[in-house]
């Protein structure tokens, strides 16, 4: 989803809400065609843009808008200007579609800005431009969504068709709050495959900590190997029924690791909210590049959610108001959190780690954390420590950044 990033710098955090739209027929087929048009529209101008070398939004626009608006039929002039934006937005994050056109999938979700959607919040309707003309939808919600809909400053909405129920997907800015200091130091979360996190406080992850069906890391485990020979299986036999079950399974174990990354995330932060802690994780950006695996290691290493557990770890420690931070990995599972001694002899087993100098000896992930919390302690206090203004040196540094218009010129 494309987030209003100038709201959010305005306001406070960015939160995604998702409604449910009730169309009559004829509004979802006005719906479906809205979203034919401006995939459509999108695609052309990613051609156009690729074969121009022209991947700016201004210079775009003028490449691309009239050329749009002539060669799609229905496309408004506000669809335009989305569609020309979310082009340029996808050359711009994804370094993959720079080596040829990106195309848009015809049923791929579209974004509705102020100009296109109006909401009549006491009826519970929304409005929603369509290409032949506006249709008035009802929609329902969670309780809680519902109330923060109504009070919360809005940004972009995204219409989405899944399995034939539409969806309306609506950025909100959460209220700013000021970061608390880790008077108690850091609580830490050492990610990895046969343990997906422990925490410096010896806490495995899932696991009895948490409710739910997830039994533990190996139960993880076990679940994502029988999805992974289901679906060979049933893509090898390629038959009607098989394809048909591949449809029902779609999407299981996606939903499975983000149920459980998010009871982790949670835990982690009501557990450091509790005890005045801020949290720190490893900073595994790269991972799949710098870590050389074994051929039958390279599925499950490249499939491991890890950047989406630090997110939802980022997010929600920032409404609680705690500190985060993410450290440089190397070499955590090898160093002693007691002397300081760094060895891969430190490690005689996969899951233990004894100290060769002073010899603490103790579980290898935990051992990992407890240096993670001590690289995230001298990491904070080096990103805000007090200067002669006054200020910490993270703040003083981006007050004293010139503005960007200065800095351009």
């Amino acid at each position: 989803m494309a987030i209003r990033r100038s709201a959010a710098k305005q306001h406070g955090l960015p939160s995604v809400v998702q409604l449910r739209l009730a169309p009559t027929p004829a509004q979802a087929d006005a719906l479906a065609v809205a979203v034919r048009v401006c995939n459509q529209a999108a695609t052309y101008i990613s051609c156009l843009a690729w074969q121009q070398r022209t991947f700016a939004v201004l210079e775009l626009h003028r490449l691309a808008y009239h050329s749009a608006r002539a060669t799609v039929a229905g496309l408004g002039a506000q669809a335009a200007v989305r569609a020309i934006a979310r082009v340029a937005g996808a050359y711009a994050n994804r370094r993959a579609t720079r080596k040829r056109a990106h195309v848009f999938r015809p049923s791929g979700a579209i974004p509705y800005d102020a100009r296109l959607v109006s909401w009549n919040r006491d009826a519970r309707i929304v409005s929603l431009w369509t290409p032949t003309g506006r249709v008035h939808v009802s929609y329902a919600g969670r309780e809680q969504d519902l109330k923060a809909l109504d009070t919360l400053p809005m940004g972009e909405a995204d219409l989405i068709c899944r399995r034939g129920v539409w969806l309306l997907q609506v950025t909100l800015t959460l209220p700013t709050r000021r970061t608390r200091e880790p008077v108690n130091g850091f609580l830490a979360v050492d990610q990895g495959v046969a343990n997906l996190a422990v925490t410096s406080d010896g806490a495995v992850l899932p696991g009895p900590a948490l409710s739910g069906t997830i039994d533990g890391n190996g139960h993880v485990r076990s679940l994502r190997e029988r999805r992974y020979r289901q679906r060979r299986r049933l893509q090898k036999k390629g038959t009607p029924a098989a394809r048909r079950v591949l449809r029902r399974l779609s999407g299981r174990e996606r939903r499975m690791m983000t149920d459980v990354n998010h009871q982790i995330s949670k835990f982690v932060v009501r557990e450091a909210e509790r005890t005045g802690r801020g949290i720190a994780l490893e900073d595994l950006q790269g991972i799949r590049s710098r870590v050389r695996a074994h051929r039958l290691q390279r599925r499950t290493l490249h499939s491991w959610a890890f950047a989406q557990q630090i997110e939802f770890t980022r997010y929600k420690a920032a409404r609680a108001a705690i500190a985060f931070t993410l450290v440089d990995p190397a070499y955590t599972s090898q160093a002693c959190p007691e002397c300081g001694w760094t060895s891969r002899a430190n490690r005689p087993a996969r899951g233990h780690f004894a100290c060769t100098r002073c010899g603490l000896a103790g579980h290898a992930d935990h051992i990992a954390a407890r240096n993670i919390a001590q690289r995230g302690v001298a990491g904070w206090a080096a990103v805000n420590q007090p200067h002669a203004t006054g200020l910490p040196s993270a703040r003083r540094d981006r007050e004293s950044k010139p503005p960007a218009s200065v800095r351009g010129s």
